[in-house]
């Protein structure tokens, strides 16, 4: 062994001493865990305390525009849906508890008809062969009872489509191209569809 390789292995020795009992220089080294290990951290949640229709959000970006919707989703469970437990004709909220909102970050056009930057309620009037969809300045509210007509920003009359059985209400994202995006809202067999378009 030669010389320059002894000292490369000393001055290597030397280092690996410094580092020892996490110190270098006489600084401690503190290492933080990128994932919690400890499921202290998180309570287990009792399964009747879980809420039936549970919280959720879907955003897209389509072009420099971000579209944001959050809503909490109520299950079938064998039940009939419009017509039925969502009667035809009234005025309802498509989520459950907190009324489901969206927000745009820049102005838009939905089906063809403008809706400003900003955030909305979304409501609607489900019917057999059109829906009438309801983007409301009323927010932070209950998905009950409709904030009024005084708050429309916009009404949209829709038809819907069939599809395969979502269990969970839905709404996501179907197709995204360059600046247009179709929003769906989903639940049983019905599809309702919106065309979303930036500027």
């Amino acid at each position: 062994m030669t010389n320059g390789h002894q000292i490369i292995l000393v001055v290597t020795a030397l280092l690996c001493l410094s580092c020892q009992d996490g110190a270098i220089d006489g600084e401690p080294v503190i290492e933080t865990p990128l994932v919690s290990s400890n499921s202290d951290d998180v309570p287990i949640i009792p399964l009747d305390a879980v809420k039936p229709s549970q919280s959720g959000s879907v955003s897209q970006t389509i072009a420099n525009t971000d579209v944001v919707i959050t809503y909490d989703r109520p299950v079938a469970r064998g039940r009939e849906l419009y017509g039925g437990i969502v009667p035809y004709g009234d005025i309802w909220n498509p989520g459950a508890n907190d009324a489901t909102e969206i927000w745009v970050s820049r102005a838009v056009k939905i089906n063809g008809r403008p809706l400003d930057v900003g955030n909305y309620s979304i409501w609607a009037i489900p019917g057999p062969t059109e829906w009438t969809v309801i983007f409301s300045r009323a927010t932070n509210v209950f998905h009950q009872p409709y904030p009024g007509e005084q708050h429309d920003a916009l009404r949209l009359a829709v038809t819907p489509a069939r599809g395969d059985h979502m269990e969970t209400l839905a709404f996501y994202f179907s197709t995204v191209e360059k600046k247009t995006a179709e929003l769906r809202l989903h639940w049983g067999e019905t599809v309702v569809p919106l065309a979303i378009m930036v500027q």
